[in-house]
């Protein structure tokens, strides 16, 4: 019996293959009842709780750590066996390769919880996520592309010459698409600086919209007459972008004119009276209201007042309501707008005949 233990079998006595296939499945076993009764617990309790930390932790405990243990279980158990060179070799490149491929899984998924949850105490935080995710993705990248550097350094390449290729390569890449990294810079200042945001209403030039979508490249704009307008990222950092979603108030400045019949006295009352029905309105607030000038036609006056509101429907009401006040009183008071007149002086003919003679 004992030598049937003893016996040679690829390598390495049969009793070696049991231990190492019972010390397999012993933590195998362990790790099952973890994942089946312990992460079963934990997620109940997490649901009791109002951070979200804990339901991430558990989620990639799930998806990437319990992989691992796996790769662990069986790295023991091959432990305890004598494996030839190049079988050696073999689990080592695997191994390798398993170990980093999660381990970037958790690095991405702690960067994007990280985002996502600075994005989250911030007002606007739908829009913002749709922006983060062009971000996210070059990060990811990145991540990826260091991530397949460090396992061909560990497979005992040199990687110095690999790096140095892709410094050149990287040199010719972007003299070759400076305009494409341009945007892409300009996209980052977009997405730190936030010089606007997805929904906000903004002027640049002669280009009037909202804003819809901001890319790694572009940016895209529903123009008030209906079109998308698209307009590179670097187009818009360089631009004089007027953002009227951010105007906590609008000034307004309007003048009316009164002909040079008005009496003094009404004329007097002018500024008092439209100050009135300015004060009168809700978000409105009165700023100041003068006889400015003798106009060639007219009396001119002055006024100016602010709408606390950034939405420009709510100006274009406060605005009809105060004109049409503005009218309604004036006619009470018979005081006439002026508008531009000539008056002609004729000579009579006989008067005429004498300045000739």
């Amino acid at each position: 019996m004992i030598n049937f233990f003893t016996k040679f079998y690829f390598g390495n006595p049969l009793q070696d293959w049991l231990i190492a296939l019972a010390t397999l499945s012993f933590i195998v076993l362990l790790i099952k009842v973890f994942k089946r009764i312990g992460l079963r617990y934990l997620k109940k309790w997490s649901l009791n709780t109002e951070t979200t930390l804990d339901d991430f932790l558990l989620e990639t405990t799930e998806k990437s750590f319990i992989p691992l243990f796996y790769l662990g279980a069986l790295h023991l158990s091959l432990n305890i066996l004598t494996l030839t060179p190049k079988i050696d070799s073999v689990i080592h490149v695997a191994s390798l390769i398993f170990i980093t491929f999660f381990i970037l899984l958790i690095i991405t998924a702690l960067l994007k919880k990280f985002v996502f949850s600075f994005i989250k105490s911030t007002e606007n935080s739908e829009t913002k996520e749709k922006q983060a995710k062009g971000l996210l993705i070059i990060l990811n990248c990145v991540i990826w592309v260091l991530g397949i550097v460090f396992i061909i350094d560990n497979l005992g390449y040199n990687v110095t010459t690999l790096i140095t290729g892709l410094g050149i390569g990287g040199i010719a890449i972007a003299l070759a698409a400076q305009t494409i990294l341009g945007d892409l810079f300009s996209y980052f200042v977009i997405f730190f600086d936030k010089p606007f945001e997805i929904g906000d209403f903004i002027i640049v030039e002669n280009n009037t919209g909202t804003i819809e979508y901001v890319g790694i490249k572009t940016t895209r704009i529903r123009t008030l007459s209906g079109e998308q307008l698209i307009c590179s990222n670097t187009y818009l950092t360089n631009a004089q972008v007027h953002n009227y979603k951010r105007m906590e108030k609008r000034r307004v400045v309007f003048n009316l004119g009164v002909t040079y019949q008005t009496e003094t006295e009404k004329i007097k009352m002018i500024p008092h009276k439209v100050q009135e029905i300015i004060e009168s309105k809700t978000e409105v607030l009165f700023d100041r209201g003068h006889f400015s000038g003798f106009g060639n036609f007219s009396l001119d006056f002055e006024f100016v007042y602010y709408v606390l509101s950034a939405e420009y429907n709510i100006y274009m009401d406060k605005q009809q309501e105060i004109y049409f006040d503005i009218l309604s009183r004036f006619e009470e008071e018979k005081i006439e707008f002026a508008y531009p007149t000539q008056t002609i002086f004729t000579i009579p003919e006989a008067v005429n005949s004498e300045y000739q003679n």
